[in-house]
């Protein structure tokens, strides 16, 4: 498994990106903005399906919306920062709210950062590059 690196010479392509939207529309374009960028990317329809594809992928950060039938995102959040595995893996977390109460929640369950919707491309990948280097090994 290849790691990020803090250097300009990281290559993207190197590093995964689970994205976990129950929305096709959000699922497509937050992996357009991601691939556009060169990362590689899996994709989730609902918590349950992350969970079950996050030890095949093993993703350098993962992508969370928060508003998801069966697995909301805060529990999908929390459930990714149980397992010893993944504890460590930056989680940011989708919400159309954007409230005080959603960034409260997003922490408390472990989110390294909470998005508001509508979400703009450099938005997202100011803040992929900001976690994924916070987490490259020294």
């Amino acid at each position: 498994m290849s790691s990020p690196v803090s250097d300009a010479s990281a290559d993207a392509s190197d590093i995964t990106i689970l994205v976990i939207d129950d929305s096709a529309t959000m699922r497509t374009c937050v992996a357009g903005y991601l691939r556009d960028a060169g990362y590689r990317v899996v994709l989730a329809e609902d918590g349950f399906d992350a969970l079950a594809k996050l030890d095949d992928c093993r993703p350098e950060l993962v992508v969370c919306d928060v508003v998801m039938p069966r697995l909301d995102g805060y529990r999908t959040c929390a459930l990714i920062r149980a397992s010893a595995g993944f504890r460590a893996t930056p989680v940011l977390m989708l919400s159309a709210k954007g409230g005080l109460f959603d960034l409260a929640r997003g922490r408390q369950v472990g989110a390294s950062a909470c998005l508001a919707k509508p979400l703009a491309r450099e938005v997202l990948l100011a803040a992929v590059r900001q976690h994924l280097v916070a987490t490259a090994p020294l």
